[in-house]
């Protein structure tokens, strides 16, 4: 009996696709599931958290533009959901010296307070969806990763 014809490699850009694909669907689970306890545990969206980490990272604030860009949105985006943030008593408007038409958004005591407990929840969230992985594996991922993006740019 022969043996069967070895089958012709997969071409590199099929296999770099299947990446691509697997990639997508594996931020989409994880943001799926920490979206889902945000939602659960904090009454949050995941926008209106990033928005909170940004100022949170800048506790003197962010004029609407900067803080769009670094969450690389639309400014349409983002003054919505600081309106909420303000109306809740989050975050605050604050006049910019020397332009009077520009604002920064900083975090209030509360939003300051709220985001750390919020913070602290997505962490151990983070940390429980990525638990079978050990830290070879996490150095790893966290390389090609980096690559990746590198590569981008």
């Amino acid at each position: 009996m022969n043996a069967p014809a070895p089958q012709p490699a997969e071409p590199l850009s099929k296999q770099r696709l299947r990446v691509w694909l697997r990639l997508l669907r594996a931020h989409r689970s994880v943001e799926n599931r920490l979206r889902e306890n945000m939602r659960l545990a904090h009454g949050c969206t995941l926008p209106r958290f990033d928005v909170l980490s940004a100022l949170d990272r800048y506790r003197d604030g962010l004029r609407m533009s900067d803080l769009s860009a670094k969450l690389m949105v639309s400014n349409g985006n983002v003054t919505g959901i600081v309106d909420r943030l303000e109306a809740e008593g989050l975050v605050e408007r604050i006049s910019v010296d020397g332009d009077r038409r520009a604002l920064r958004v900083r975090l209030t005591r509360d939003g300051i307070d709220r985001f750390a407990d919020m913070a602290a929840e997505h962490e151990t969230w983070v940390d429980d969806l990525l638990e079978t992985y050990d830290a070879a594996e996490l150095d790893q991922l966290l390389s090609l990763l980096t690559r990746l993006e590198e590569d981008q740019t």
